[in-house]
This record gives C-alpha cells, sequence and structure tokens, in this order.
C-alpha cells in the first residue's frame, strides 16, 4: 500500500465504490477502505432495486428476478395493488461487482481496514489492532448511516429507523413487493420481497415506539405461512440502521459525504441504493473537478443532490413528522392516515 493519495474513500458500497471508480478513471490515485472483511456482507437490505439501477445491476451481474407490482395492506386488512416494476437483487454480488470495476478502473481498495481520525491531510487507518497513517488530498465518507468520516468532520449521529429481516422458503413463484401498513411498525413498515426460491421478509421500526421487533417480526412470519407463500424455517437473519433525517451537510474541507452517510437515502421507504450510487458517481467526478482546479465544483456537487433528491426527501420528512403524534394512538388504525404515509398512494403526494 502507498502512503500517499490524492483521494481517499472509506467505505466500498455502492456509494463508496461509484466514487473510486469514477475518481480513478479521471486518472486520480484513489485509495478506498473497508471494514468488512468481505464487501457486501452481511447483506442488510430487502435487496430491491427500481429500474434506472438496470445498467449496474447488468455489470454487476447481480439480478434474482423481475418485480412487476406492489400490494400495499392497510391496517383494516385492505389491499391496494398497483404495477411497481423493479428488480431483487443478489445484493453482495452487485456491491463486489461495483468493487470490482472500481479496482478495474484503477483505484486500490483494502478489505478489514477501518478509519480512525482526518486532519485534513492525514487519515488514520486501522487493522487487526495496528494503525498508520496515510496522506489524502481529499476524503469521501461512504461509511454508512453511522459514519465515522461524518463523526469526523464533526456532525451529530443521524436519526436512524432499526430493521430486522428473515430470509426464507418461497413456497410458489411470486412478483409482487408486499407492503404491511400498521401500528405493528411505528416509524416504518414490513415487507416481503421475493428472491426466486426464498423471500426477504422483514420490517422497520422507530425504537422509541418498538423496543423489540422480534415479536412483531414473527408474528408477521406466522401469517404468511398461513397465508400458505412461505416456510417456517429461517434460513438467515439480519438488520441494520435505515438513516431518516434528510440530506446533511454534503461538503466540508478537503472532503465530501455520499450515500447513507450524506443522508440521501429516502425517510419513508428507506429506499438508499439509487441515491449511492448516483451520489457516489457524482463525487468523483467532483473531486476530480475540483483537484484539477474548479474551485465550483464541490458546490456544484452539493446543489445537483439537492436537486436531484431535496424535494422528495423533504416531503418524507413532513410524512414522518405527521405520523410521529399518531403512533400507538387510534389514529394509526385509520386507513387514510397510513394512505398519507405510503408512496403508492395519492394520498401521500397532497399538500
Amino acid at each position: 500500500m502507498h502512503r500517499a493519495y490524492d483521494l481517499l474513500v472509506v467505505g466500498a458500497g455502492p456509494a463508496g465504490a461509484a466514487a473510486a471508480r469514477t475518481a480513478a478513471a479521471r486518472g486520480l490515485s484513489v485509495l478506498c477502505v473497508d471494514r468488512r472483511k468481505e464487501i457486501g456482507v452481511p447483506v442488510q437490505c430487502a435487496e430491491f432495486v427500481p429500474m434506472p439501477l438496470l445498467r449496474q445491476v447488468h455489470e454487476t451481474v447481480s439480478r434474482v428476478q423481475d418485480v412487476v407490482a406492489m400490494r400495499s395492506v392497510l391496517p383494516s386488512g385492505a389491499e391496494d395493488h398497483r404495477d411497481f416494476p423493479g428488480i431483487m437483487i443478489d445484493r453482495a454480488r452487485f456491491d463486489q461487482g461495483l468493487a470490482e470495476s472500481a479496482r478495474a478502473a484503477g483505484a486500490e481498495i483494502r478489505t478489514h481496514t477501518s478509519f480512525r481520525g482526518w486532519n485534513g491531510e492525514r487519515a488514520l487507518l486501522e487493522q487487526d489492532g495496528r494503525t498508520w497513517s496515510i496522506s489524502a488530498r481529499f476524503l469521501v465518507g461512504a461509511d454508512g448511516p453511522h459514519s465515522a468520516v461524518a463523526l469526523a468532520l464533526g456532525l451529530a449521529p443521524q436519526p436512524v429507523v432499526q430493521t430486522r429481516q428473515y430470509t426464507v422458503e418461497l413456497r410458489t413463484p411470486y412478483a409482487d413487493t408486499d407492503i404491511f401498513l400498521s401500528d405493528d411498525f411505528p416509524g416504518g413498515y414490513a415487507w416481503l420481497f421475493p428472491r426466486g426460491p426464498v423471500a426477504n421478509l422483514g420490517l422497520g421500526a422507530d425504537r422509541r415506539f418498538a423496543d423489540n421487533l422480534k415479536i412483531p417480526l414473527d408474528a408477521l412470519h406466522r401469517q404468511m405461512q398461513e397465508r400458505g407463500l412461505v416456510g417456517s424455517e429461517i434460513l438467515g437473519r439480519t438488520g441494520g440502521g435505515i438513516p431518516v433525517g434528510g440530506i446533511r451537510p454534503l461538503v466540508h474541507p478537503r472532503a465530501l459525504l455520499v450515500g447513507d452517510a450524506a443522508g440521501l437515502t429516502h425517510p419513508i421507504t428507506g429506499a438508499g441504493i439509487p441515491a449511492a450510487v448516483i451520489s457516489g458517481f457524482a463525487a468523483g467526478t467532483a473531486v476530480a473537478d475540483f483537484l484539477t482546479g474548479d474551485d465550483e465544483a464541490l458546490e456544484s456537487y452539493a446543489e445537483d443532490m439537492h436537486d436531484q433528491f431535496g424535494p422528495a426527501l423533504e416531503r418524507a420528512l413532513r410524512r414522518r413528522r405527521s405520523l410521529e403524534a399518531v403512533w400507538h394512538t387510534p389514529a394509526a388504525a385509520d386507513d387514510r392516515v397510513m394512505r398519507s404515509s405510503w408512496i403508492a398512494f395519492e394520498e401521500y403526494f397532497a399538500a
């Protein structure tokens, strides 16, 4: 490993790999580090992406199956079924494929390596208890909702929703995503996403309103078994945090934030992969432009991210705030309230 780089990227998920790839392709010397031993593992994701990411899915050979519709289940049991095309992916393979493309562009990627600090010119890294420093002309934080880079830059922790997910046998071919809106999942929702012979069955909730996610998830699992859709055996378990606080300050002295670390994840749906890829590619370009003399490149990156994601995230934040007043009250059982809180319904987009 060299001791001096143009760019250090912390986090080798979709955002970090995209930033590393773009910057390396522009001729920068790039080091991308990730604290995990294996990129993409463990998977902490429902593994659904929208059709605009088809190119990246194809490049990473990560497609599992297509999804054609969304079934949204309201508190009364009423169902709404509408077209909602997308792709179920192998998320580990998706992340690994993006990292491979970054390597092919010339980026150096090191796993099992943690970021420990930054003084604007040098970064402290750690592996297996051994620490060392490198110099870097620029830093990109792509290290997720609990970003160590963001903390080093002086930002407070983001608010997060906690998730818990089981992988279970899918007993029949299925092409819908199932969404469950209920006071049993306050601050979030539950889901079933099909992945060929298995399904991801999970939920997210705000720990201020729900301190035990296993009980409602086990109940949902039983309901899906009674429906004859899934088997009883739990083949895998995962979970993690989803940032729900909206866009954070993106530009810092000699540093940018991207993806979940930047708060670009949708605060209602939890969708973050598209924004991660888009912001990563844009950040890699911005850093390359800045280091070759474009003094406005960083602010242009921030303006672009706000233009692309700001309005949708601001609406989602308003919906979250309005829901916080009704969890564990009779209003949370009102279908009309839940319709106004979910993207499948027209009421969500009303002023």
